[in-house]
């Protein structure tokens, strides 16, 4: 990776033919084999670590003048630490295991900001290694091909988690195996939102086709030449040049659907048919992987629409007693509002946005104050009530 971004980047290509050891980690450009001295005088060998901000696959420019540190606060000869190194203690999610970031630094150039990669290197360079380099005669210009590591299920860099700085965070969904059971308004939007994730392997179920009522609650560019397919094949070509392990069937979920599940270790549920809806969580909690399901309760007795959306989650230790309830109907409702095809995207797409938001605090990537498994927004009022089985 490093030579082709050096092919298209002139100051990549110089700190390369200046003997320093880049490479790419977590969207992070990473130089290795850094000398410093520590508090005792001692040399130590450290890297830096600095946000990168890709134009395109092969363009890449700086985020900031700031930097990471693989290491501890670097010393002068005099055993006093290094001044003008803002920042502090920190860590970022690498994903090379040689790589601990341990604090950040800013030193920012009178100008106000660096003009190219190499001018900001050569100056933290100067700064941190200088005195190793007086003292021992140290030598950072190594030449050394480091490992890339940037293990990925994107085809395109996610720069977003590392601009963010949650790198962490993300990296908690990365084993996940999802299946979506439905893939109408709410299922699509859900689709879409977990291909921006690093989950593993993502697997859609739906055996029904694509038509315009489709494209008014789903999202995404119409192709006119979609109308009419299954959707399996819809949504396979739709994101199979965004990321890996999108795979989209087209048959529906049943109570003999055991070899379709396997791997799975998180499902949502998206159907309107209430006896189907029976079938599947009968097969889920036979198969031990905890699901959320999503539905609507909709109606226009006024003339317009309202109701609720609902999402509810089924843990694995509680799955059956959470069926029980009958928070989610195991019976098909005569005359709902919902399967006469409405179009309400927006609904489509909130119903999803809880869904998921549910999923990564179950994964602890948000915080999660209620801990309910069991929420109902109220279209009427825009309001959110949540159960939490507390008293």
């Amino acid at each position: 990776m490093i030579g082709s971004l050096a092919e298209n980047n002139e100051d990549i290509e110089r700190l390369l033919k200046k003997g320093y050891a880049l490479a790419i980690d977590s969207n992070h450009l990473v130089v290795r084999d850094i000398p410093y001295l520590d508090n005792n005088g001692n040399l130590q060998i450290g890297a830096i670590v600095s946000i990168v901000n890709f134009i395109s696959q092969n363009k890449m420019s700086m985020k900031d003048h700031q930097i990471f540190f693989c290491g501890s606060h670097p010393h002068e000869l005099n055993g006093k630490p290094i001044r003008n190194l803002g920042g502090g203690v920190t860590s970022v999610h690498l994903a090379s295991k040689d790589l601990v970031v341990q604090r950040s630094f800013s030193n920012k150039p009178p100008s106000g900001k660096f003009k190219d990669w190499f001018e900001k290197i050569e100056n933290y360079i100067t700064i941190i290694s200088g005195p190793a380099i007086d003292k021992f005669d140290a030598n950072p210009y190594t030449f050394r091909v480091a490992d890339e590591n940037t293990k990925s299920v994107f085809k395109f860099r996610d720069t977003l988690t590392s601009r963010a700085g949650i790198g962490e965070l993300s990296a908690k969904l990365e084993e996940d195996t999802i299946a979506i059971i439905g893939l109408g308004g709410t299922g699509s939007y859900l689709l879409d939102f977990l291909v921006k994730t690093p989950v593993k392997e993502i697997k859609g179920f739906d055996g029904d086709w694509y038509h315009v009522h489709n494209a008014f609650r789903s999202p995404g560019k119409l192709n006119e030449e979609e109308l009419g397919k299954r959707k399996t094949e819809v949504y396979n070509n739709r994101y199979q040049n965004f990321r890996d392990n999108v795979n989209i069937y087209s048959n529906y979920i049943t109570c003999d659907s055991e070899e379709d599940l396997t791997g799975v270790t998180f499902a949502f549920v998206c159907v309107d048919s209430g006896a189907a809806r029976g079938e599947i969580f009968d097969l889920l909690v036979k198969l031990k992987i905890p699901f959320i399901d999503l539905g609507m309760g909709l109606d226009k007795d006024t003339g317009l629409i309202s109701g609720t959306l609902r999402t509810t989650y089924f843990p694995v230790e509680s799955a059956q007693s959470t069926i029980n309830k009958r928070l989610a109907p195991l019976s098909d409702i005569p005359d709902h509002v919902y399967k006469s095809n409405i179009q309400i995207s927006e609904l489509n797409a909130l119903n999803a946005c809880l869904a998921v938001i549910k999923y990564k605090q179950i994964r602890g990537f948000y915080l999660d104050d209620n801990s309910y498994f069991h929420m109902l927004f109220n279209v009427d009022g825009v309001n959110l009530v949540g159960e939490n089985g507390k008293n």
